[in-house]
């Protein structure tokens, strides 16, 4: 299931607080040639409904939107169904899990929003120190490949990765290269985290990559130049 029309972009990760910030974040930046879809989050969405959001987008052009419930998966099974059914009835293309509940969750929620006609997006290491065992937090060391795993076993195309973790970029997308023929990326981490598009991009070389720019573009004193910048970078690629 195609979720973006071009190969490699940006999704534009919109953290802010106000829905007024939000409409005006989609009305400087949807048509940038580049931008590929926008990423909302539990900030967002619990301050407005989704059904609000999803209109704004709406009102100024056809571009996905995903939702990130920050980190959704990490639930019972069964409540899968039941968090795909407001998604999807909200108006979202697309959902983002981090299923951490297990395999059965993971299963169960995968399942649930293929059955909404939605994309499902499986994540499974992130961004941050201190998040995998080596490094000090709670994430056995080979927990993300085990989600990534279950995810490419169940249909899922789509995968997140930490764009300023190059090393871990190269090891998942060469496992999952041998799971299923296409493997698409989007990733947060670049920009304010320190992430490249050039460097995570050349890594995935054949692949769809996508990259998920937040602050540096919201938080710019020129929202316009600040996406252009991020949009050409990626569009070298294309």
């Amino acid at each position: 299931m195609m979720l973006f029309e071009k190969e490699h972009g940006v999704i534009v990760a919109c953290d802010v607080l106000s829905i007024e910030h939000f409409r005006e974040l989609v009305s400087r930046t949807y048509h940038i040639e580049g931008i590929v879809g926008y990423k909302v989050g539990a900030t967002l969405g619990l301050s407005y409904g989704l059904g609000a959001l999803s209109e704004i987008v709406r009102e100024h052009c056809d571009l996905p939107l995903i939702y990130d419930h920050q980190k959704a998966g990490t639930d019972i099974p069964q409540m899968g169904e039941k968090f795909a059914e407001v998604c999807s009835s909200s108006g979202i293309n697309s959902m983002i899990i981090f299923p951490q509940a297990g395999p059965e969750t993971e299963k169960a929620f995968i399942r649930a929003i293929f059955e909404k006609n939605m994309v499902p997006m499986v994540g499974g290491e992130m961004t941050h120190t201190a998040y995998l065992e080596k490094e000090g937090g709670f994430i056995k060391n080979d927990s993300p490949e085990r989600i990534y795993r279950v995810g490419a076993e169940n249909g899922v195309e789509y995968f997140i990765l930490p764009g300023n973790r190059y090393d871990a970029i190269k090891k998942y997308n060469e496992f999952l290269s041998e799971m299923i023929s296409a493997p698409k990326y989007c990733m947060p981490g670049i920009g304010s985290q320190g992430g490249e598009i050039g460097k995570a991009f050349s890594i995935l070389k054949g692949r769809s990559a996508y990259a998920i720019v937040g602050s540096a573009i919201y938080r710019s004193s020129n929202i316009e130049n600040a996406a252009k910048e991020f949009c050409s970078e990626a569009l070298k690629f294309e």
